[in-house]
């Protein structure tokens, strides 16, 4: 993930300068323990200012508004308590080469700042400090004591101090292209490493960049440069500080992030703020979406490991107690013939009443044919009570067995990141299983999704639409609130997947093609997906219930038909639509 470095921030700092102050502060809202947002009201506008000290995406920028959770943080409160009602009437950075941005708030626009707040943007070390006109800390978002840095603390009550300068060469505009070039090239090596090793302030990002746009390869030694790669390298140095002194930024994404320099640009972006709050909120999302959908897998299985492992003790008890009429037999056997057993026999072999084939019987020696047989009776009735008791505690783990595969069904349908829906839709899930009781309710709420997910839709050849439920909340809402009288609900036969529906406007009637559309993509959202063939049923949704104490996704139907789906077809249809 990019971090937002020097280059960056100048030009996120001189488009709030512009656009957004004066501004009313409104409001003050913590989202989760990295980034807050500050509602500002201009004279045309009014937006949520986004601060963010996340360890690997710490920035502030204009973004989205925040969700409609509560808000319980203490950093927050304070700042809402301090923030509210006052005017943010300066932002600027407190040097040309570092991270650290004074938000200034006065009462009213012209007078003198009441408040400071300092958003440091320096990776883990990222944090936002509020202090009053005199430097002393009133709040801070991430407290640092002397146990966790020897070299500044940062705690309420305290007089603020700055983080420690950079030291080092500072690029400057003015330095010609000869002592710069002797700067860079006096110690042989890779040419970005020498230029981020002679210069404080330069990202590897902007050094990387930099280089491309010359023609060259960051790897390139400094001593295979001719004098006209210097010269070219030169002209791009000069012109990325010419942007930093005139503020001429053209932010856009690249195809390694995104630049505010023009460079490499794929997709030009005209708002920075747009750019920043995209990029982050993306790449966040695509982390939460990573370990979301790993804890999900790692608890499925689990669970599922420990359900197999309890059916197949169950399956066993079951087999054994198949034997019970095996014993009822043998004890028959030696009652009709208890007088051939003579003191000491370990054994008897007798004929089978029906078909005469010998039987060989084990005895204690120690008791006699009749003991014997008491012995087969009393086997008898514990197999017999042991099958009884079993059988319905195999069937509930069975029903548990099917549940967990129809949500693990649904978490591997979602394979990568692509949008917002997609980490909406894992959210979900999780928020299913921790309804379910397997996993732990969260002491915080923290999820930035409040509106619901939406399912799968595709077109069938005649042009209907097939809608396919992406988890188990969808499923039930497909089939319970959404389906019409018309339309059809599709199922994998015997095997966990998405609810489907065919959806029908009245008088219409669906040929075959659609019908088996709709079933190819039942086959094709299921666990059997790999299969060449999948039987998938269909039914009127008034057909389908939910029996009394079903967990989600779960159903029963009747006067269902079945089709032949084929889960290649849809493959290839993805493939060619890719």
């Amino acid at each position: 993930m990019q971090s937002v470095d020097v280059t960056t921030l100048s030009a996120i700092c001189y488009d709030l300068q512009t656009h957004w102050i004066p501004a009313k502060v409104e409001q003050v809202y913590q989202r989760d323990r990295y980034t807050i947002f500050i509602a500002l009201r201009t004279l045309k506008k009014r937006s949520w200012l986004t601060i963010s000290w996340h360890p690997q995406a710490a920035r502030l920028c204009i973004g989205d508004s925040p969700p409609r959770t509560p808000d319980t943080f203490t950093f927050s409160d304070q700042l809402r308590h301090q923030l509210n009602g006052f005017a943010l009437i300066a932002l600027k950075m407190i040097s040309p080469w570092e991270r650290v941005v004074d938000l200034q708030f006065a009462k009213r626009p012209g007078d003198e700042p009441v408040w400071h707040l300092f958003v440091e943007i320096m990776g883990k070390y990222s944090n936002v400090i509020l202090t009053d006109s005199k430097q002393q800390i009133v709040a801070v978002a991430h407290q640092v004591n002397a146990n966790q840095s020897t070299v500044r603390t940062v705690q309420t009550g305290q007089p603020y101090e700055l983080p420690p300068a950079l030291t080092g060469t500072f690029p400057k505009l003015e330095e010609d292209q000869t002592r710069w070039q002797e700067r860079v090239s006096l110690i042989p090596g890779s040419l970005k490493k020498q230029l981020l090793n002679s210069y404080r302030g330069l990202s590897p990002v902007v050094a990387s960049s930099m280089i491309k746009e010359a023609g060259l390869n960051p790897q390139d030694s400094t001593e295979s440069l001719t004098e006209k790669d210097w010269k070219k390298l030169y002209q791009c140095w000069q012109f990325w500080l010419k942007s930093l002194k005139t503020k001429q930024f053209k932010p856009g994404y690249t195809e390694e992030g995104y630049t505010v320099l023009g460079w490499g640009i794929i997709d030009k972006i005209i708002n920075i703020q747009t750019l920043i709050n995209d990029y982050y909120a993306n790449k966040i999302n695509q982390e939460k979406f990573k370990q979301v959908k790993h804890q999900l897998q790692q608890k499925l299985k689990s669970c599922l490991k420990k359900l197999y492992s309890k059916a197949n003790n169950f399956n066993q008890k079951i087999q054994q107690s198949s034997e019970a009429d095996e014993y009822r037999q043998k004890g028959d056997l030696l009652m009709a013939h208890s007088h051939l057993w003579e003191p000491g026999m370990n054994s008897m072999t007798l004929k089978d009443f029906e078909t005469e084939k010998p039987i060989k019987i084990p005895l204690n020696p120690e008791k006699n044919a009749i003991q014997n047989a008491q012995l087969c009776y009393k086997k008898h009735q514990k197999l017999k009570r042991a099958k009884g008791a079993v059988e319905p505690l195999l069937n509930e783990v069975q029903e548990e067995i099917n549940y967990l595969e129809q949500v693990e069904d649904s978490l591997q349908q979602i394979d990568d990141y692509q949008s917002l829906e997609d980490l909406q839709t894992l959210q979900e899930i999780k928020e299913e299983l921790i309804q379910q009781n397997y996993l732990p309710s969260p002491a915080q709420q923290m999820s930035n999704i409040s509106d619901e997910s939406q399912p799968y839709q595709h077109k069938t050849p005649s042009g209907f639409e097939v809608w396919i439920g992406r988890n188990n909340r969808q499923n039930d809402r497909l089939t319970f609130r959404t389906a019409g009288d018309y339309d059809l609900w599709f199922h994998t036969q015997e095997s966990a997947g998405s609810h489907v529906l065919l959806r029908l406007e009245p008088g219409a009637v669906p040929n075959e093609a659609d019908l088996h559309c709709a079933a190819d993509w039942a086959a094709y959202y299921s666990k059997a997906r790999q299969s060449e063939q999948v039987p998938v049923v269909y039914t009127e949704p008034k057909y389908v219930y939910k029996p009394k104490g079903a967990k989600p996704g779960m159903v029963i139907y009747k006067r269902e038909r079945v089709l032949w789906g084929k889960p290649h077809k849809i493959q290839s249809y993805l493939k060619n639509h890719d």
